[in-house]
């Protein structure tokens, strides 16, 4: 049991909402005395949960994080006895508010996230509300069974948020929702008893019997408007599932619901009506306002044995969904819509810019102004090659009818690696649009309407009127198949009159969907944005009757309270209510970031320095668990403080006060400190999260304007001159390096700089000055005609490592290149790193004019950096400091710079000489640098270390290493460095012992060495070994 912080005291104005007291102290001590997991009381915690991936920000009471779910249980029941609001929660990507309420948040994520022996013969299997859908599959992956349900989140959204949402995704069409999926939920109730819902359970259970009988008398009063409005669409989330209770009871004993009903529902109900009960879907979609899902028991289907994808290009929005019916005759897995608002930002997008670029054109020259990717799954490579032939046919009937021949650009692709690639565009698709500059955002609320297919059209016509006459625009994209599209209208939420043309919008939308024999949420569920229309939409008798169900689970209206159903009142929420807690209007009042705030960096790329706090949108694409680099510290902890939105939204509440007096930025917020200390600026962020949310940039930024204010701790200021250090090191390496293994010295250097004692040190070398002129080099160019390259003397390369700067000597002259060494001074990374940006300036500057020379030459082709995070401060962070030196020169200079093996392969047929290599005799694996993946990637690397290793070279999906520069240094942060390290980097080296390991980054060659004791070569070290003793052959 551990408790955080409570925060005494009134709560500060700019986030109060006072429908119900925080916790006073002593009830807080009974609560975390009670349960084995966390209490977390204090602001700073409570305001990171206080958002989701929608527009509203509401202050919880706490957030407890269970160990377990009996925990679960023991933290419930205690609400309950307590009268305390509830609100489960898994990843907090909602995105109708629906996780954001003034409750005590129940976070099922880190800690509730098992799942059990799959029952090959039965195709079920049991799991826990916390595991994300794909942790789900890939363990279950052995079986050849998945669970089909498959959100564009699905890599960070849980399981019980899933069932909370009735969550679909794009295959549907196929496998249907979360509901027709979940045989059983083992469920919390209200009161915290325990209760499993499955079929028959009332025959066997008293509780599950009482509740029941009160669902089936509810239901008995109403069947007739419920057959009657309902929705006949194939995805509705809006209200509870009434309709799908009713259809039970029909199938099991036709017509006995409507004579019961008749007879005053006085008649005992015959068993096997109770035995053919299932509420397990009355919880799907209820979102957590009725119970709390435990686990799960869910049915898994066969893995396709063959897959294709179809991308096809359309020149119109209009063309592509009007193909839609016709392609559904020839029964794809999936029908998924894009249109060029999602495609052009993914084209500005350096993540996303190769998804897009996969996207066929369509014929005739015309731009490409919408997508439809069209899935197929069989049983044999025939049956889906025989799909895709009927869907050519299909098309080339439509572009006759509709278009000309050639009009719609069709790719097809067959194989796994190539499918994984194009749908990685429309699995961003929401989170790339909040992207788009300016003021005006595409914001969700009205962006999950479904409407039945043949309607489709029409729909999206009469709604493109609607947001015509309101002044403004929206992007669409949608899951075509069955009808839902996520349309987003462009709206200012700061500015007033938007709010008010978001409130018209929001009301035709409802009104349109209703038209059309539509409904307003086809997954993304009510919330606050849709749950004020249910009373239009259904009709008071309905919504009466959802009030009646909540009332029988929930009959304190503590969970999730004022979500689908209110029963503070009769009436319904206001319209007005959706522009009600805002989290730019968080308590009626705005709170924003200052416009006089004196950065060191430029925002402009991000609008400016307001729109660089705010870009976080919430969607939660950082809590991923595998794939990629983003967020190292939240894939080693779990926990949301440490992922990229938690450290998003911690700056952005400090920055605009909500931490303080709601009105000036709070630079010295110590929470904020320590939720940032453990970032590894691996700017993973910057390219990986959809939105572009620079969290090493802010970082940086925030710091800074601390140090502006409070000076910089010795620590950081030593570990900012590295340079120097390393610099003095080098002049007597060999006393400075037994100096630094002397207990004693040792001791002093690890109070000084917070070291931990178990971290080696990087020994010092005789400076690169000092050998580049000594060493002969027989392959050297010396011919005036020779295109020169330079080489960027670093921190490292000049006083630690200097092999990697002589290796990259000998391989570029075995090339015909001149080589120099430019000895510019530092690139002010570390100092970058730490927040010393104006030191860092100086620095940088000073640097420039030294590499000034080099970039105005035309003889020289590059400026070689060997260290990944130096050459990222030149590319990214040197382009966006506010710096004496010009934009032009920063630019030029970025242009020539390259990792050494990067421009070997970029220039492989441009030579002046192409050398023999011989061929490894191990295995090589390649470990990219965290800068490296963020900005320019790997691949280039593993092309030309594939050219001399062949199928010997593995590249590692590694993620962070751990080290980070001074990162894992130090005594707070060397265990978490350790676990980033042991997630996939160490035990991918321990399961290759005799393979050469290879990693650009000295960092991540240092924590290699420290981690598993190997030692890890720079590629170019490598190439170097590789070099053939015999004569070099022409291009």
């Amino acid at each position: 049991m551990t408790e955080t912080a409570t925060h005494s005291g009134p709560t500060p104005a700019s986030h109060a909402t006072h429908e119900a007291p925080l916790l006073d102290p002593a009830k807080a001590r009974e609560l975390t005395n009670l349960i084995e997991g966390e209490v977390r009381l204090g602001v700073h915690d409570r305001m990171l949960y206080a958002t989701d991936a929608s527009l509203y920000q509401v202050e919880p009471l706490g957030v407890i994080i269970p160990a377990n779910v009996d925990d679960a249980c023991r933290a419930i029941e205690w609400c309950w006895r307590e009268g305390i609001a509830m609100l489960p929660r898994g990843g907090g990507t909602s995105l109708a508010g629906q996780c954001t309420n003034r409750a005590m948040v129940i976070d099922f994520s880190p800690n509730c996230r098992g799942v059990g022996a799959v029952d090959v013969g039965a195709r079920t299997v049991r799991a826990e509300p916390g595991v994300t859908l794909d942790d789900l599959n890939d363990q279950i992956a052995g079986s050849g069974l998945f669970f089909a349900p498959d959100p564009a989140t699905s890599k960070h959204a849980n399981l019980g948020g899933c069932i909370g949402n009735n969550a679909a995704g794009a295959r549907s069409i196929r496998y249907k929702r979360t509901s027709e999926n979940v045989l059983a939920i083992n469920a919390c109730l209200a009161d915290g008893r325990r209760v499993e819902f499955r079929k028959g359970a009332a025959t066997r259970d008293d509780v599950v019997r009482d509740l029941t009988l009160g669902v089936l008398r509810v239901i008995a009063r109403n069947a007739p408007l419920i057959r009657e409005r309902f929705p006949k669409t194939l995805r509705r989330s809006a209200g509870y599932q009434l309709d799908v209770v009713l259809k039970q009871v029909d199938e099991a004993a036709p017509g006995w619901i409507d004579a019961w009903a008749a007879g005053d529902c006085r008649d005992a109900v015959p068993t096997e009506v109770l035995a053919a009960i299932n509420l397990s879907p009355l919880l799907c979609g209820s979102e957590g306002t009725l119970a709390f899902s435990l686990g799960a028991t869910l049915a898994l289907h066969p893995r396709p044995k063959s897959k294709a994808l179809a991308t096809l290009g359309f020149a119109s929005l209009d063309e592509a969904i009007a193909a839609t019916l016709p392609i559904l005759a020839t029964n794809p897995t999936a029908v998924e819509l894009l249109d060029d608002t999602v495609i052009d930002l993914a084209l500005a997008n350096a993540e996303y810019r190769r998804y897009a670029e996969l996207m066929p054109k369509p014929g005739e020259g015309k731009p490409l102004k919408a997508v439809l990717y069209v899935e197929y799954f069989g049983a044999s490579d025939t049956e889906t090659a025989a799909s895709v032939a009927a869907l050519r046919e299909v098309i080339a009937r439509f572009e006759r009818e509709h278009a000309a021949p050639g009009a719609i650009g069709v790719s097809v692709y067959t194989h796994t690696a190539e499918q994984l690639q194009a749908w990685k565009l429309r699995k961003a698709g929401e989170p790339l649009l909040h992207g788009i500059p300016g003021t005006r955002k595409p914001i969700t609320f009205v962006e999950d309407n479904a409407v039945p297919v043949e309607h489709l059209s029409q729909f999206v016509k009469e709604f493109r009127d609607l947001v015509s006459r309101e002044g403004t625009v929206a992007a669409y994209y949608a899951h075509a198949s069955v009808g839902v599209l996520h349309i987003r209208p462009l709206i200012d939420i700061h500015d007033e009159r938007d709010r008010e043309r978001m409130r018209r919008i929001a009301a035709g939308a409802a009104a349109l969907a209703k038209k059309f024999g539509g409904v307003m949420s086809g997954e993304h569920g009510d919330g606050r944005v849709r749950t004020p229309f249910l009373t239009d939409y259904y009709g008071p008798e309905l919504m009466q009757a959802f009030r009646d169900i909540k009332r029988i689970f929930d009959p304190k209206n503590l969970l999730n309270p004022g979500n689908i159903v209110d029963l503070s009142g009769d009436n319904p929420r206001p319209v007005e209510s959706i522009t009600q807690r805002l989290r730019v209007l968080p308590s009626g009042r705005a709170v924003g970031v200052p416009h006089d705030v004196p950065t060191y960096f430029d925002y402009t790329d991000q609008h400016d320095f307001g729109g660089a706090v705010e870009m976080c949108n919430g969607s939660g694409v950082c809590r991923k668990k595998q794939g990629g680099t983003m967020c190292p510290s939240y894939q080693a902890t779990l926990d949301e403080r440490h992922s990229t939105r938690g450290r998003g939204n911690a700056l952005r509440l400090a920055i605009t006060g909500q931490f303080g007096d709601g009105h000036d930025p709070d630079w010295n917020d110590p929470e904020t400190i320590a939720t940032l200390d453990l970032c590894l600026s691996c700017k993973a962020c910057k390219t990986e999260c959809p939105s572009n949310v620079d969290i090493s940039r802010l970082k940086a930024e925030y710091t800074a304007q601390r140090y502006r204010t409070q000076g910089v701790p010795l620590d950081k200021r030593l570990m900012g001159e590295v340079r120097l250090l390393n610099r003095l090191g080098s002049i007597a390496p060999r006393l400075a390096n037994a100096a630094n293994r002397w207990g004693p010295v040792r001791s002093i250097i690890n109070a000084m700089l917070k070291l931990h004692p178990r971290r080696s040190l990087p020994p010092f070398a005789r400076s690169l000055t000092s050998q580049w002129g000594s060493r002969a080099t027989p392959q050297a160019n010396t011919s005036p005609a020779a295109p020169r390259v330079v080489l960027f003397g670093d921190c490292f390369t000049m006083y630690n490592e200097p092999g990697v700067g002589l290796a990259t000597r000998e391989v570029f002259e075995a090339f015909g290149y001149r080589v120099e060494l430019a000895n510019a001074g530092c690139c002010g990374r570390a100092k970058i790193s730490m927040g010393l940006l104006e030191q860092a300036q100086h620095e940088v500057d000073a640097t420039i004019e030294r590499l000034a020379p080099y970039a105005n030459d035309e003889s020289v082709v590059a400026i070689l950096v060997t260290e990944p995070s130096c050459l990222s401060a030149l590319k990214d962070d040197w382009q966006s400091l506010k710096l004496a030196a010009p934009a032009t020169l920063r630019k030029a200079i970025a242009a020539k710079a390259w990792l050494p093996e990067d421009f070997l392969e970029r220039r492989w047929d441009a030579h002046p000489k192409r050398p023999a290599f011989a061929a490894p005799s191990e295995a090589v694996i390649l470990h990219g640098h965290c800068h490296q993946k963020a900005l320019w990637g790997v691949q280039t690397s593993g092309a030309l270390l594939k050219r001399l290793a062949g199928d010997k070279l593995t590249i590692l999906d590694s993620g962070c290493c751990g080290m980070a520069g001074s990162f894992g240094y130090t005594r707070d942060r060397f265990d978490l460095s350790n676990r980033i390290g042991e997630l996939v980097l160490f035990p991918a080296v321990r399961k290759s012992p005799e393979a050469t390991v290879c990693a650009p980054g000295t960092s991540c060659r240092h924590q290699i060495h420290d981690g598993v004791g190997r030692r890890a070569l720079h590629p170019i070290e490598l190439v170097h070994s590789l070099l053939a003793k015999r004569p070099e052959t022409k291009p």
